[in-house]
């Protein structure tokens, strides 16, 4: 495994895939660093975790070296503006998968596509942008990773034309939650969330936008939970944001996200559980209340560049939710997008993911949990659920 996973051999065949050895800012260095010493000392990777994690790496660093190539090539990339980009940033299981995919379907709107985040090199072009190869590649990537893990697709819907996540672009800095999600680095998790500087993750997220937008541009509609942890880094590098925070009660939130990466973990590692994923992320999970509460406090966004959407009611009724949010982000839903909106709703109603999950399995008392978590519900009104 130490040798599989020896950061000058990862380097070395990144380089080699990419054709460039030119990484731009060496702030990835760090994350990388610390991410490759918690896969090696805490992760239990089995054999194919091993490859899976050395694959990982490999790919993202080859991504940089290919945006930062493009870019030396076409400086006319960095002239990009990226204005008032509105950005669903509400805790991980409270709806902002299909909420993102749903405004997607808004052609007056701009989301990076899991196909052209997975392969950005050369940016898309409008011509192919529904055609691209790149795109049945990343397709059966995915499908091949639902082989590995079964119910995979079921469980966090994706796919190469579906919306993807930012996590997935500052993973190109390795300051990420992609990683703690995917993998169980307990050390690397703890530097991310209280030691590391975010601002280079959010600097190379700017590039990266700017390279996808530089043929196919639009104004961009952008998702990440882990944006709720950061804030201040995210408001510096976008200050005219308009953020779109989803609230839901967060002892289903630690209840889904922890049998969530329970499941992903499983392709990489033969020891975990729910209750090991619960007791990382429960405490992950208030950490990101409170520093959303204190964030907001200190106006690091205006109050009048937020929305706060109600998981329970956009589930009990999508589009009166969705309405109101176009109302409050001054946009118009016309009935053409409403349309694509309903038809993709149609073909997507969901992950199922209340049958996948349930509070026992954290192994958590509730009757300590509940209190932990009721100013963050009563300042927004979030109703309790039942637990099961």
């Amino acid at each position: 495994m130490i040798d599989r996973l020896n950061r000058d051999r990862l380097v070395g065949e990144a380089i080699e895939r990419a054709g460039s050895d030119d990484f731009g800012e060496p702030t990835w260095s760090e994350g990388l660093d610390r991410l490759l010493h918690s896969f090696v000392t805490e992760a239990n990777l089995n054999e194919i975790g091993v490859e899976v994690a050395a694959n990982d790496v490999v790919t993202s660093l080859a991504n940089r070296l290919g945006v930062i190539a493009w870019r030396k090539a076409h400086p006319e990339v960095a002239d990009g503006k990226i204005e008032q980009p509105i950005i669903i940033i509400g805790q991980p299981r409270t709806g902002t998968t299909i909420l993102f995919d749903l405004l997607g379907q808004d052609s007056a709107l701009r989301a990076p596509l899991t196909w052209e985040v997975d392969r950005p090199v050369p940016p898309p072009e409008p011509a192919t942008y529904d055609t691209d190869p790149r795109i049945e590649e990343v397709q059966a990537t995915l499908e091949m990773t639902d082989l590995l893990i079964p119910g995979f697709l079921a469980f966090h819907p994706m796919g190469a034309r579906l919306a993807q996540e930012c996590v997935r672009i500052t993973g190109c800095d390795f300051r990420s939650m992609i990683f703690p999600t995917v993998y169980d680095v307990p050390s690397y998790n703890s530097w991310l969330l209280h030691e590391a500087d975010l601002a280079p993750a959010y600097r190379w997220h700017r590039i990266y936008l700017q390279h996808l937008q530089s043929k196919v541009g639009g104004h961009w509609l952008l998702k990440s939970p882990a944006h709720l942890w950061h804030l201040d880094a995210l408001a510096a590098e976008y200050p005219d944001a308009v953020l779109v925070q989803t609230h839901r009660d967060p002892l289903k939130v630690i209840a889904s996200v922890s049998a969530l990466t329970n499941h992903l973990r499983r392709m990489a590692s033969d020891q975990t559980s729910v209750a090991r994923s619960a007791a990382q992320y429960s405490e992950d999970i208030l950490l990101g209340l409170e520093r959303g509460m204190d964030a907001r406090d200190r106006g690091v966004f205006p109050e009048s560049q937020i929305v706060d959407v109600q998981f329970a009611e956009f589930m009990a009724d999508p589009f009166q939710t969705i309405g109101r949010l176009y109302d409050q982000l001054g946009r118009e839903l016309t009935a053409e997008t409403e349309s694509r909106m309903r038809a993709f709703l149609d073909q997507h109603p969901g992950d199922g993911g209340a049958s996948r999950y349930t509070w026992a399995a954290t192994e958590l008392d509730e009757a300590e949990w509940r209190p932990r978590v009721s100013a963050y519900q009563q300042r927004y009104g979030v109703p309790s659920e039942r637990l099961v």
